[in-house]
């Protein structure tokens, strides 16, 4: 410890010569008291004292040196300021050194007291309280803030406060920066200006609520609005507030709350909610239906095409099962099927189904579907349910049943065609070859037909050339093919037929085509038929093959006066 200019014994004394009461008052006080001359060399120091940094009586100490390293240039500016004069009193909080080398916390107010005459000395007096306890809850307190600040800065989230009496507001640092506003700038917390960044497709909406949220309305703690930044964009915020301090008569007098700046997420949001559009407008505008289903089978989503082709609505649809929305049955038997989402989620695989399946209604409609069941899963290929898409092909498959129609029969008569007669003759081949069965093969060409189509015309042919067909048609068992194979040609196989039934069909339809009266334009025409009969068995009778051998029959019953049938065998 530095020394004075005078001894710490030589300051006692001259200390001792005061009033002996007012030094036993002094010396009791709970407050630590210190008398120091003007060089800053304690004269006396009383038991608080002692007791607070530890010091004993003998001790020889400077006041200067009791401020400690932490604080010594502004603690020793201070205390030099009263030894020189400069100021007659000064209070503040300093850390001062313990004995033990330690720094405390103390209050010190000094003051000088000036003596009376030329001859008595000047001295410092200094009150020392400790404020240790008080500094640490500051720092606890000081900490404790600290850390919610950080947590709050962390979440982006800027605090404010209304005071509702003064209409005065408080904005915390992180306020300022969400709205681009430098940290340390003041802000004039004038409701109006606060009102006039906010946008104007927002600003009703804030209008409505911001005084239910100041009363402490639950329904309206929090409010969602866009705020001018001072670059001119805009940030979302979300404000939540709510009263933390009310009047005598209850009523609210102080806002509490924090802005979250939420611009990403409700970019994310109107992204979402932009794509859900497009996905329902794209849903309503395809021709397939569409039903989703849970993992249960049930209905979470129809879009209109599937409504029109169940005839059920969103309505009515929605939670039931997918089985009693979309009744299928195939087309052949008319037997239920089963659900193609039920097998989906039971099999965990894409089920289709294509062929001859039947759609019905409540209505009764009814329509030929395509239908697909595919599994929904997550990005973590958890099962959510199952989606069903399907199509109207009735009038495809219409289509195609009438080509296939037109493909395999004359457009004229509705008999089957050349192509069609030939394939069936081929498989007749192969059957009497193979199972040693016999078929008999009739090659007709009609008489007297080309005078009633050179006479009568084209239109007479024709509605003559049907008359025939369905004559050729009527003479032949159910079981039988009759076929339009040329322009006045035709040709029937007859099943599992031996010859003499052939010759007995062949000679009907002679008849039956001879017995046509066929009038047209006032005017009626007789014509007939003549006929060639071949066996089809494991071989044919000669290298002509069996169509051959009954075209060769057909020109001999030309031969022989027309208007009757001849077997091949008998040429």
């Amino acid at each position: 410890m530095a020394t004075g200019s005078k001894s710490s014994a030589q300051a006692q004394a001259s200390f001792a010569q005061s009033d002996a009461t007012l030094a036993r008052i002094v010396d009791r006080a709970a407050v630590g008291m210190v008398v120091c001359d003007m060089s800053g060399q304690l004269a006396y120091a009383n038991h608080a004292f002692q007791k607070m940094l530890g010091y004993g009586p003998d001790q020889n100490l400077s006041i200067v040196d009791l401020v400690h390293a932490d604080d010594d240039s502004a603690g020793r500016q201070h205390v030099q300021r009263l030894m020189r004069g400069e100021t007659d009193d000064y209070r503040g909080e300093h850390r001062l050194r313990h004995n033990d080398g330690s720094a405390l916390w103390m209050g010190v107010a000094a003051s000088a007291l000036r003596g009376e005459g030329p001859a008595q000395p000047d001295y410092l007096i200094f009150q020392i309280t400790s404020i240790e306890l008080q500094k640490r809850a500051e720092e606890a307190l000081a900490y404790s803030e600290s850390r919610w600040n950080f947590a709050l800065e962390g979440a982006g989230q800027g605090v404010w406060d209304h005071d509702i009496r003064t209409d005065s507001m408080f904005y915390s640092r992180m306020w300022r920066i969400m709205r681009g506003i430098p940290p340390d700038e003041e802000v004039d917390g004038d409701q109006q200006k606060w009102l006039a960044r906010i946008h104007p497709d927002d600003l009703q909406h804030v209008l409505d609520n911001v005084y239910k949220q100041d009363q402490g309305d639950e329904d309206f703690d929090a409010l969602e609005y866009r705020e001018r930044k001072r670059d001119g964009s805009y940030v979302w915020i979300l404000s939540r507030g709510k009263p933390v301090e009310w009047d005598a008569d209850g009523n609210p007098v102080r806002t509490l709350g924090t802005d979250t700046d939420v611009t990403k997420l409700k970019t994310v949001e109107l992204e979402l909610a932009a794509e859900k559009e497009r996905l329902r407008v794209t849903l309503e505008a395809i021709a397939d239906g569409m039903i989703s289903t849970d993992t249960n089978g049930h209905v979470v989503f129809m879009n209109p095409a599937a409504e029109l082709l169940t005839g059920h609505s969103s309505t009515d649809a929605l939670g039931r099962p997918v089985r009693d929305i979309f009744a299928l049955f195939a087309g052949e038997t008319g037997e239920r099927q089963a659900c193609p989402v039920a097998r989906c989620l039971t099999t965990d695989t894409v089920t289709n189904l294509d062929d001859d399946m039947i759609l019905i209604g409540p209505t009764g409609i009814e329509r030929e579907i395509r239908c697909t069941a595919s599994p929904v899963r997550t990005q973590g290929d958890k099962l959510t349910g199952a989606v069903l898409v399907f199509q109207d092909v009735t009038q495809s498959r219409t289509l195609q049943r009438e080509l296939a129609h037109s493909a395999n029969h004359d457009d004229l008569t509705g008999l089957p065609n050349r192509a069609a007669f030939d394939r069936a003759l081929n498989n007749a081949i192969v059957a009497a070859a193979d199972r040693q069965h016999q078929h008999c093969l009739l090659y007709i060409d009609l008489d007297q037909f080309k005078p009633v189509n050179d006479t009568a015309g084209h239109a007479a042919g024709d509605a003559l050339l049907q008359q025939v067909a369905q004559t050729i048609r009527g003479s032949c068992r159910s079981h039988d093919m009759a076929a339009r194979i040329g322009g006045d040609e035709f040709a029937v196989l007859l099943q599992d037929c031996p010859a003499s039934g052939g010759k007995a069909i062949a000679d009907k339809m002679v008849r039956a085509i001879a017995a046509l009266l066929f009038d047209w334009a006032g005017r009626t025409y007789k014509i007939g038929a003549s006929i060639g009969m071949t066996a089809i068995t494991a071989t044919p009778a000669s290298p002509l093959g069996f169509m051959g051998e009954a075209d060769a029959a057909c020109y001999a019953a030309k031969a022989r006066g027309r208007g009757m049938a001849v077997q091949f065998k008998d040429i």
